[in-house]
């Protein structure tokens, strides 16, 4: 445990991140999978709608620095090659 006062303040503030990113990274896996479910049950118009949403988490998960933007990328690319088949 810190004994320096801005170091305690720091270990504070990097728990509350640790859980908001967390929080954010849980919602943009739960957006994908929502989407490969749809995409499991042959419902192309819902899937088209929910990978809108899955690109947009995906999005802002890069802006927040989440996850790096290849990344995105590469899952967003992916996602859509599923819908194409479908």
């Amino acid at each position: 445990m810190a004994n320096i006062k801005s170091a305690i303040k720091r270990a504070r503030t990097n728990e509350l991140q640790r859980a908001h990113r967390s929080a954010q990274k849980s919602s943009m896996r739960t957006a994908v999978k929502r989407f490969l479910t749809a995409i499991e049950n042959n419902d192309k118009e819902q899937a088209s709608g929910l990978l809108k949403t899955a690109t947009r988490t995906l999005d802002k998960a890069v802006t927040k620095g989440l996850i790096h933007k290849n990344a995105a990328a590469r899952k967003k690319s992916r996602l859509t090659q599923k819908l194409q088949t479908l």
